[in-house]
């Protein structure tokens, strides 16, 4: 498959090419697997809590209790109300070995490559905890990383389970998108963007990009891209075909 933004891009100061990760980057969601990885290889009874997992589940989809609110409760549940990074930061090491091994669409890495060699800084911006997808962007080489932060009150050596800030989802990932502009003095106009996601929530970043696609899209984002001129791929398809 041709690379789908093989166009000539006249010359801007800056080129960014934002990634969504999970289900865009990845097969499939991260987040789960991650407390899974960590309870069975440091707590195996934490694994006992998966009804209550599903309960939490079941809470959100009834709109009883946030998006922010669900993770913080399944971290504590399959990991712990407080630990240590020291603890942790190995488990998502192994974790993120794992996820670039298998769990990661070719096609989603070559446009990386793609994106890298056209000189596009890349930007890896995902509702997924920074704890392990830090680990995850340094085996893609990504530039820069906004994600979601957990609370830290004691410092680095101590990580409580519950959000520092927003979900970084939808329009709050927008809004660190923006923040992270301004910090590294980057205007819209003396840019060219790239954006790539599968689900509809990205609609502020895709509609924000120059050149948007929609990668393996969810059923909304299907619906939406062609109504927004946004390029449509598969990147579950084999390239050549």
């Amino acid at each position: 498959m041709d690379d789908p933004l093989a166009t000539q891009v006249p010359d801007y100061a800056h080129r960014i090419a934002m990634y969504d990760m999970d289900r865009t980057i990845t097969r499939s969601g991260t987040y789960s697997g991650f407390l899974i990885h960590v309870a069975r290889r440091r707590q195996q009874w934490r694994l006992l809590f998966l009804p209550l997992v599903g309960l939490a589940g079941a809470a959100w989809s009834l709109r009883l209790i946030d998006r922010s609110r669900l993770k913080a409760i399944n971290l504590r549940l399959l990991v712990g109300r407080r630990f240590t990074r020291a603890e942790i930061a190995p488990l998502a090491e192994s974790y993120a070995d794992r996820v670039v091994e298998r769990g990661l669409h070719p096609a989603a890495l070559e446009q990386i490559a793609a994106d890298r060699a056209a000189g596009y800084r890349l930007l890896l911006a995902t509702a997924s905890f920074h704890l392990y997808v830090d680990a995850i962007a340094r085996r893609l080489a990504i530039d820069d990383v906004l994600a979601t932060q957990l609370d830290e009150p004691d410092g680095a050596d101590h990580i409580h389970a519950r959000l520092a800030g927003d979900n970084c989802y939808g329009e709050a990932k927008f809004a660190r998108i923006s923040d992270w502009l301004a910090a590294n003095e980057i205007t819209r106009e003396a840019a060219h963007v790239r954006a790539y996601s599968d689900h509809v929530s990205d609609h502020p970043m895709l509609h924000f990009a120059d050149e948007a696609v929609a990668t393996t899209p969810s059923r909304g984002l299907k619906l939406l891209a062609p109504k927004m001129g946004w390029q449509v791929v598969d990147w579950r398809a084999r390239r050549g075909r």
